[in-house]
């Protein structure tokens, strides 16, 4: 039994490095700008790569996280003018180009995912902004020629007594003075504007329809695509007979691409029609022999049979055992998961010459440009990318196969190309969360104190294809043989060499336990794999938090206390735990209705909730949900409750909903209808409730969704006696 290493987000690409390095050598990987993002002109202050002030005294922020419905803009521009002295709303954010100077540093490279923006960017750009008033005062001082103790700044502009003065009235000086580089920052008791509710940067853009997506982008001569590709990922054509489809309305061109055979028409419905008149052969992979039964079988089997490897050991699961009253041996179950964003998977590629440009909607320009290159003769440095809104993401835009389709077609044919993705398409051919088994055997102590905490987990894991998708962007001009060798050479580390923390993070950390150990099974049948909202603790959440609502019954102790009793060591999220207890002992509950609890924390936030439940009809319904957050200090409170309250909804469609299910080796699932989301109808009342806290700021797009389900399963248990552990979450007949 092996002892292996954790493996998280955040060093995977040191891992990606070690396996991908010594194959390419000499090749040209990514591209590092030697020229600042910005320029400055005769009458613009450029202090720095984010903001940028006009002689008109126009604030520009050029925001380096994409936008993708979380209030990232919002959010990031509330802490620039915080220190700047400028109201938000009076800042006009942009979307930054691709430069090093815009990467996020919790990644070290340009990408938005992990609930990390306003974490990572939090105290830089509070420098970065309370240096450039710095700046502006102390050219203020130069200009006005007056001290710099009688000076103040308000709403972008110098004050100095009853006069004000514009910010752009000092950009000449301001050019010939060096920018400090450690200004003093505010204290909380000065801040105007973090802390409190204030209109999001794109709501009247988004309102009025003038918002800008990838979809929505238009040039001229621009023609669409649509792709047919295997019902088997993975699958590849053996033969094709277009003749049908080239007859089609408005079809002028056919070309066959790596994922499959991609028609071109003047419109995209002309194009999507004409996809289904294409008679194709397919060499199927081994996943065209799995369905999700044969998925289960080798998940049970694994479960039983193979220890795996093993990490988070401490103390003696035996002594801890032993000094157990009573135990439990619990299997939980999720299974596979589409992402379903809004809008769907699109791009559009213009390529001129040796010069390209891409619209895209994603979690990366980088990764779009590198694959725009890779796949064109273009060079990765020539490739503009625009970034738009994006209609939704969670996960799903950090893999950018659409943006390597547009480039081959748009290759093939020599024309702009707008591809298309279907909501079908996306929910068959796309990327996925990983299904999961996972085992908890814990035991309790007399007095209520957890003594043993064994858990496993049997499934996929996520860094490989995170890696397979990540290396021809790393790689744009390697060949295709080393960009393979080195994808093999990581899947080999993730299998062998250690435990990816995303498999099993959430499954341990949360309460004070001396004797555990955490077993991972890797099995794998090909279904690509991702990032989805939350990541791994979207499932071991469910496992962990069902599992302490079942040890809490078997001691005979009250959910609420015997949570609280084991998590001495994890104040913050007990907090909220007892933030949750109030407000629904306040509440109360009506006849015929119980509250569930659940517990969690992820990305470095802690939530608590609990979910009142009743069941109408042999269904379940949700009828109110309490959130308590602790997410360090607040940034936008109005914008982190709209975030608890989406990442609610979301978690329970997944609850109750969501599942995918496998047919010789293709999803059988393909839109709303047999896929479904929360109706209006069926969304519970959520109500949010904020700590107060000095702590830095901390996640928010994905920490409100792991304890939903897990309380949704709790509270059936109360009302029927039926312990649910297999989601989606079904009554018994």
């Amino acid at each position: 039994m092996s002892n292996q290493p954790n493996t998280s987000r955040r060093t995977f690409f040191k891992v990606v490095g070690l396996a991908s390095g010594a194959l390419a050598a000499g090749y040209y990987f990514t591209h590092s700008e030697p020229l600042p993002p910005l320029v400055q002109t005769d009458d613009t202050l450029t202090p720095n790569s984010m903001v940028q002030l006009t002689d008109n005294n126009e604030l520009l922020f050029y925001c380096p996280r994409d936008e993708m419905g979380q209030g990232v803009t919002t959010g990031l521009a509330t802490i620039i003018g915080e220190e700047l002295d400028v109201n938000p709303s009076q800042i006009r954010v942009k979307f930054s180009g691709i430069h090093e100077d815009y990467n996020n540093p919790e990644f070290g490279f340009q990408g938005t995912g992990g609930s990390t923006s306003i974490k990572a960017h939090y105290t830089q750009l509070r420098q970065l902004a309370a240096n450039f008033r710095a700046l502006l005062i102390e050219s203020a001082v130069i200009d006005l020629d007056v001290a710099k103790a009688e000076l103040k700044t308000d709403n972008g502009q110098v004050l100095y007594g009853n006069k004000a003065f514009p910010y752009s009235q000092f950009i000449a000086t301001a050019k010939t003075l060096e920018i400090p580089q450690h200004a003093k920052l505010k204290s909380a008791t000065e801040f105007k504007y973090i802390g409190f509710d204030r209109p999001r940067s794109d709501a009247l853009e988004k309102s009025n329809g003038t918002a800008m997506y990838a979809i929505d982008a238009d040039l001229e001569g621009l023609a669409y695509a649509a792709v047919a590709r295997c019902p088997v990922i993975g699958g590849t054509v053996a033969s094709f007979d277009a003749e049908k489809a080239r007859m089609s309305s408005g079809v002028f061109d056919i070309v066959q691409i790596e994922t499959g055979i991609a028609v071109v028409a003047n419109r995209y419905w002309d194009a999507k029609k004409a996809v289904k008149l294409i008679d194709i052969e397919w060499n199927l992979p081994e996943l065209g022999k799995v369905g999700s039964d044969d998925i289960r079988r080798d998940y049970d089997q694994a479960m039983e049979a193979e220890d795996g490897d093993s990490s988070q050991e401490l103390g003696d699961l035996d002594i801890g055992f032993a000094e157990s009253k009573v135990a439990i041996d619990s299997n939980y179950w999720v299974p596979f998961l589409s992402h379903s964003p809004l809008e769907p998977m699109n791009a559009v590629v213009h390529i001129q010459g040796d010069k390209a440009e891409a619209w895209a909607g994603h979690q990366g320009a980088g990764g779009v440009a590198g694959l725009v290159a890779r796949n064109s003769d273009v060079p990765v440095e020539n490739v503009t990318v625009h970034s738009t809104f994006a209609g939704g993401s969670f996960g799903r835009r950090a893999f950018l196969s659409h943006v390597a389709e547009a480039t081959q077609v748009a290759v093939a044919t020599k024309r702009p190309i707008k591809l298309i993705w279907s909501r079908e398409e996306d929910t068959q051919n796309g990327w996925f969360r990983p299904a999961s088994l996972m085992r908890i055997k814990a035991g309790v102590s007399a007095s209520g104190d957890i003594k043993a905490w064994h858990a496993k987990r049997v499934g996929g894991n996520i860094m490989p294809d995170t890696v397979a998708n990540a290396l021809p962007v790393l790689m744009p001009r390697a060949p295709q043989f080393a960009v393979d060798m080195a994808e093999s050479a990581a899947r080999s580390i993730f299998s062998n060499f250690t435990t990816e923390h995303a498999s099993i993070e959430g499954l341990f950390e949360d309460y004070d336990v001396p004797n555990r150990k955490v077993n991972h099974v890797t099995v794998e049948h090909g279904l690509p794999l991702a990032f989805w909202r939350s990541v791994g603790h979207s499932f071991t959440a469910f496992a962990k938090e069902v599992a302490m609502d079942e040890l809490a019954a078997k001691i005979g102790m009250n959910e609420v206390r015997f949570r609280l009793r084991n998590m001495k060591a994890n104040p913050r999220l007990a907090s909220t735990l007892e933030m949750v207890d109030r407000r629904v002992t306040e509440l109360g509950s009506e006849q015929g209705r119980q509250w569930g609890f659940a517990a969690h924390s992820s990305f470095n936030s802690y939530v608590s909730e609990a979910a009142e439940v009743s069941i109408e009809s042999g269904r379940i319904r949700v009828h109110r949900v309490v959130c308590a957050l602790d997410c360090g200090r607040v940034i936008n409170p109005d914008n982190v409750v709209s975030q608890m309250e989406g990442s609610i909804m979301f978690g329970l469609t997944a609850a109750l909903y969501g599942n995918l299910e496998l047919e010789n080796g293709a999803i059988k699932q393909s839109n709303f209808h047999d896929y479904p989301i929360l109706r209006m109808n069926e969304a519970p009342a959520v109500e949010v409730l904020l700590t107060e806290s000095s702590e830095a700021p901390t996640g928010v797009g994905e920490p409100g969704l792991p304890p939903l389900a897990p309380a949704v399963a709790n509270a059936v248990f109360k009302l029927t006696g039926d312990r649910l552990r297999e989601l989606p979450l079904t009554l018994a007949s």
